[in-house]
């Protein structure tokens, strides 16, 4: 038995080497190797002074911020209390055993400093990254978004009329930039968010919108998460984040126009389900030559209680040259007004009366059918019926899992569904930094592959490649081929064998009595 493990502490460490301490396959090898963080220093060098204190290197903080979800770190001081245990970490941040750990309060200076727009050139360049490895088709999109839980509890909601709503809003925006650092006090650049009208705020984080998820959930403060998913490997390619009451459908032309510039493909179809189906998304893709194969709204409002059991539209037919409708009963409705993009058409109250189909046709309380038809009807069918075709329904089936799995992964990995910080520009970083980490965890699952097939290397054809003349490259598999078909052969005539000797009672000279094991 050996002597007794007992640690004596060291003064100096001769002789430690970080490389070797990590093995070949740990992924922050591959991402260090993937990943040029040199963006860094010259995308933030004008944030910061020539005199003064020195700041941390830029880039040791954006590798924080991917470590802090990449392995899903509940809090940045934990993320800080762990790095001196990781001998990885230490490696991946090119530190030493002996250096400095930073303060946990240099990633929150940073976040403000520094503006999502440099994350956003992380994500996007995990997106090159994935294009450039072949992961990326780019012609086929999936959307969909998920409502984030925002950092604030329900108690903070404050209710009153619209009005005063609004005010309270710019109020508490006041009261929560007095905790910010000078010069931060203006709203960080970027895309302005359209505020609805709403009768609610939350007094902890007003950016956040009071949104519900379904019926039987209850309304709290929450942002939405609008992303776009390339069909081939499910690589993410287009992130947007606004406030939790922001419809889907709004988002739709937004995430196409961000996926085709950071790919550089152009989208050819594009899969959503229902809540991206109207009219104006329908209109926008055939403007723009994409094909819809989003699930038709109209459809799932068929068997609505206010169009149950009357006519629908589709049964109602459209006189190009009087510009009216005529009715199932042979009746004509008639243009009455434009709502914006819309001809409405209007049938007459003392024709209607009368009418024998009436119980069948009206549920108005005015007594007349009321028809609306976009300007652009025909292109807006001619798309609508392409989500309808086999193909879309298809495509819906595989974004069930594709989109969804999305969604899922983020959750259960990377803390998705709560914020971790207040204020929207700090949720659109977390949801940056949340997809750059599943974007670099789909190129990691391909490396090795790739890297395995390119050290398959098919010889030349020659006399002597495999030390056989006369042979091509591929007779070490053309071999095994034979081999195992003789052996095949071998055990059908041992198996003829003993079912002679079953009817006989006799055995054969020179025949098996037993199967060859196939090698």
């Amino acid at each position: 038995m050996g002597p007794q493990q007992q640690r004596e502490p060291t003064l100096f460490h001769y002789g430690v080497n970080l490389d070797k301490r990590v093995r070949s396959s740990n992924p922050l090898r591959t991402i260090k190797r993937a990943i040029d963080f040199s963006f860094v220093r010259r995308r933030v060098a004008g944030f910061y002074g020539i005199e003064g204190h020195e700041s941390e290197d830029p880039i040791v903080i954006m590798k924080l911020m991917l470590l802090l979800f990449m392995d899903n770190v509940s809090s940045e001081r934990e993320l800080m209390r762990i790095v001196p245990e990781r001998l990885d970490y230490l490696w991946f941040l090119d530190f030493d055993l002996d250096d400095e750990i930073p303060n946990h309060s240099v990633l929150s200076k940073a976040r403000k400093r520094w503006g999502g727009e440099v994350f956003e050139e992380l994500f996007v360049g995990t997106v090159s990254q994935c294009v450039r490895a072949g992961l990326v088709d780019g012609n086929k999109i999936h959307m969909d978004g998920s409502l984030v839980d925002a950092n604030a509890s329900k108690d903070s909601v404050r209710t009153g009329p619209s009005e005063l709503i609004e005010q309270l809003r710019k109020a508490f925006r006041r009261e929560v930039r007095k905790f910010e650092e000078p010069g931060d006090e203006d709203d960080p650049p970027g895309k302005p968010q359209k505020e609805h009208q709403t009768t609610m705020v939350s007094a902890t984080d007003p950016d956040a919108a009071v949104a519900r998820k379904g019926r039987m959930d209850s309304a709290r403060p929450r942002y939405k998460n609008h992303r776009a998913v390339d069909n081939q490997c499910g690589v993410i390619t287009a992130v947007e984040t606004t406030p939790g009451d922001i419809a889907e459908n709004d988002r739709l032309i937004d995430l196409v126009r961000q996926h085709e510039t950071n790919t550089g493909e152009k989208v050819t179809a594009v899969v959503a389900d229902s809540q991206y189906g109207t009219n104006e998304n329908f209109l926008a893709c055939r403007q723009r030559q994409i094909r819809s194969h989003m699930k038709d709204l109209r459809s799932t409002q068929i068997h609505s209680a206010n169009t149950r059991g009357i006519f629908k539209e589709a049964e109602f037919v459209f006189d190009e040259e009087t510009r009216t409708y005529v009715c199932p009963a042979g009746e004509r409705l008639k243009w009455s007004r434009t709502d914006r993009h819309y001809e409405v058409f209007r049938s007459q109250a003392n024709v209607c009366r009368q009418c024998p189909l009436r119980e069948q046709c009206i549920r108005s309380k005015h007594g007349v059918r009321t028809l609306k038809r976009h300007r652009a009807h025909e292109q807006i069918q001619r798309a609508r019926a392409e989500s309808h075709s086999a193909d879309a329904r298809r495509d819906r089936r595989r974004r069930k899992h594709l989109m969804e799995g999305s969604f899922a992964d983020a959750a259960n990995n990377h803390g998705f569904k709560r914020a971790r910080w207040r204020r929207l520009e700090n949720q659109r970083i977390q949801d940056l930094l949340i997809a750059s980490c599943q974007n670099v965890r789909i190129f990691l699952s391909t490396e090795r592959p790739r890297q395995v097939m390119a050290m398959v290397v098919k010889p030349p054809h020659t006399n002597n490649a495999w030390g056989d003349h006369g042979r091509s490259a591929e007779w070490p598999y053309e071999a095994q081929r034979r081999r195992r078909a003789s052996v095949l052969k071998r055990n059908r005539w041992a198996r003829r064998s003993r079912s002679e000797i079953n009817h006989t009672g006799t055995e054969k000279q020179g025949w098996a009595t037993a199967p060859y094991a196939l090698g």
